[in-house]
């Protein structure tokens, strides 16, 4: 799509010539594939890096347009943040060293665009979700300023009608909304392409939905987004919500999600994805220009199918079915999406040798692999895991149920080198990369369990924004040494650099676990709470979470102090709360909300997102940061104090002064 010119907001005779033009294409892919043109001589994979820009502080840098002019290298690309680029690997034959190349072309290409980053004052980090980043860095400020990205926000926002939910339960829970596209720029994928013959398709895109399972649950990289633990790979429910155009209904229409694994197992030709997408999403975009494919093929020219192809592009299968010219002749790819970024490039190419030698050695195993399995129980593996990654248990081949560690051991690695084998990869290689995936399989140490496990141990005073600082600090650091991430130690919150970055803003410093009642609500239950919770604030919000007044411990003291306890306890909230409090923003910076404090002499500010309230912010809170900046400049201090005294210099010789 991003190769692409666009129209957005299509509507009347405009939406219905492009979708003409697909119909076109479609007629044509068909002329092709009955034609014998598709290339099944060549086995070729390829793969897309995305990957993070970062500041010295771990947390997003606006930077991609800066790093992509300094980097000149049309292997780069933007993606929809603008702190996201995007590398395209050259593709490679399908045998032989296949493996070391694609990790050394990885390696070399990430490398420049380093150097670029470093240029710019920023870096770059290999991870589905960044752990740092914040829902205020998704504002359409942040969004990449090309015409194609603000034309998909408009014209799937339009289809939503309504602000995107996010709702995702895992160790945590996470329940917000959000008005644009942005929530998909979370997201950062290890995308593998796999060329396929015309008659085999079929099959081996049914074996790449089958194995999705197993190979996401070795390779989960993405358990963390705004401070919450969730799934092992939490990127799969945040894409598929981050642009779900369905507005919620009454009835039981079954409507599909734009990302999706799909409903059934291909049956013959990859016509029938094409058509089901047809069939079920109305355009998003559409283009103008396009050559008649079919008086194309007449000439003994092979069309490019440009709409077909644009449309193709706003479908959001896991595992997606691409067609491409290479030297002029036209290919079959299926589009692996469901592996993230990183944890670093040997292991994301170890997740490669995985995926590919899997797809050859059950091609060899099954003519057939849908009469092994139950379409639901490949969705529903799918699902388990990238919920609980390597704890997962998968419904398998022969009806049994098998726990993914022992099923990837004992039966799909020594599958995958099998098929390795059949492709003639060297031997060195499938043993290097296959022991990479038996390692972290093992030991359990995905990045997903390195993260949690990191996040685990730090200290319960240090702030969740400082702990996913130093997570990912400690990651880009470890990227960059380039051993596997099962040999990875824990991140230390002492490796997040310099920890003021952690309290710029107030939403690093707000606490979002509240405590609140009601207006109609007795004074007593505001009593208890802040007895019980040991808190001198209590917010007043009305049923749609609106803060309406602001309860203080000094306001329950004068009420007790001032009549009688029994009847005051019984008073309602409304007759004594605060209905005017000062408040600001999540974005609000930490000095002028200090300032605030110190000027109206209060002692807390609710903190609010679009009236809605979403955290409070105490003195109590700035407390904490001011002993640990005291703690901080008195360990200098004494650290001067303690230096041995450098010897005084000699003084100079000075001439006397002559007198005239």
């Amino acid at each position: 799509m991003g190769e692409l010119e666009v129209m957005a907001g299509l509507t009347g005779e405009a939406r219905r010539e492009f979708m003409g033009a697909v119909l076109r294409d479609l007629r044509a892919l068909e002329e092709i594939l009955a034609g014998g043109l598709i290339d099944n001589e060549v086995r070729r994979i390829g793969a897309e890096q995305e990957f993070f820009l970062i500041d010295r502080a771990g947390r997003p840098a606006l930077s991609a347009l800066e790093v992509l002019s300094e980097v000149d290298d049309p292997h780069f690309t933007t993606e929809l943040g603008r702190f996201n680029l995007e590398i395209n690997l050259d593709p490679l034959v399908f045998e032989g060293r296949v493996l070391d190349i694609l990790e050394k072309d990885l390696d070399a290409l990430l490398d420049k665009g380093r150097a670029a980053a470093n240029k710019c004052g920023v870096d770059i980090a290999l991870v589905g979700i960044l752990p740092s980043i914040r829902k205020s860095d998704l504002g359409l400020n942040s969004m990449t300023p090309r015409a194609r990205y603000k034309a998909l926000n408009r014209a799937l926002c339009a289809m939503r009608e309504g602000p995107y939910d996010l709702n995702i339960m895992g160790v945590d829970e996470l329940n917000l909304t959000h008005d644009n596209v942005m929530l998909e720029a979370c997201n950062c994928s290890w995308q593998l392409h796999f060329q396929v013959g015309c008659k085999e398709f079929a099959n081996l895109y049914n074996i790449a939905q089958a194995v999705a399972a197993p190979v996401l649950a070795a390779a989960t990289n993405s358990p963390l987004l705004f401070g919450r633990r969730l799934w092992a790979e939490t990127r799969i429910a945040l894409f598929q919500q981050s642009i779900d155009t369905r507005a919620t209904s009454e009835n039981l229409h079954d409507r599909r999600p734009r990302v999706t694994f799909g409903n059934s197992w291909v049956k013959d030709s990859v016509i029938e994805l094409f058509r089901e997408d047809i069939s079920r999403f109305r355009a998003v975009f559409g283009s103008d220009g396009a050559e008649d494919p079919m008086e194309q093929l007449k000439r003994g020219e092979i069309p490019d199918l440009s709409s077909l192809r644009l449309h193709n592009g706003t479908v959001y299968r896991w595992n997606r079915a691409c067609y491409g010219l290479t030297g002029g002749k036209p290919h079959l790819r299926i589009e692996n999406r469901i592996l993230p970024s990183g944890p670093t490039t040997r292991d994301e190419v170890a997740n490669a040798a995985l995926l590919f030698g899997l797809i050859s050695g059950l091609s060899h195993k099954f003519d057939d692999v849908a009469s092994q399995l139950d379409f639901r129980s490949a969705k529903g593996n799918f699902r388990q895991a990238a919920r609980y990654g390597l704890a997962a248990q998968f419904e398998w081949f022969e009806e049994r149920t098998v726990p993914a560690q022992k099923l990837i051991l004992e039966e799909l690695l020594p599958l995958a080198e099998q098929g390795l084998k059949d492709k003639a990869v060297a031997s060195e290689d499938i043993s290097l990369y296959l022991g990479v995936i038996a390692d972290r399989v093992r030991s359990g140490r995905t990045g997903s369990r390195w993260m949690n496990r990191s996040f685990s141990r730090m200290d319960g005073n240090e702030s969740a924004c400082q702990k996913m600082g130093a997570i990912t600090l400690a990651m880009v650091q470890r990227q960059k040494e380039r051993k596997p991430v099962s040999e990875w130690e824990p991140a230390r919150i002492e490796e997040g650099g310099d920890w003021k970055h952690s309290y710029v803003r107030v939403e690093q410093v707000m606490t979002t676990d509240l405590f609140t009642v009601q207006e109609d609500e007795p004074l007593e239950l505001v009593a208890q709470l802040m007895d019980w919770e040991k808190i001198r604030h209590v917010p007043v919000e009305d049923a749609s979470h609106r803060l309406v007044g602001l309860m203080a411990y000094r306001t329950v003291l004068r009420a007790l102090c001032h009549g009688s306890i029994e009847k005051s306890l019984s008073v309602p909230v409304s007759a004594l709360m605060r209905r005017d409090p000062i408040t600001v923003r999540p974005e609000t910076s930490t000095l002028e909300a200090i300032r605030l404090l110190r000027k109206h002499q209060i002692g807390c500010l609710p903190v609010l997102k679009d009236r809605d309230l979403v955290g409070i912010v105490t003195e109590r809170d700035f407390m904490q940061v001011a002993g640990r900046l005291m703690e901080e400049q008195l360990a200098e201090l004494e650290n001067e104090q303690q230096a041995p005294a450098s010897q005084p210099s000699p003084a100079p010789s000075v001439e006397p002064a002559v007198s005239g």
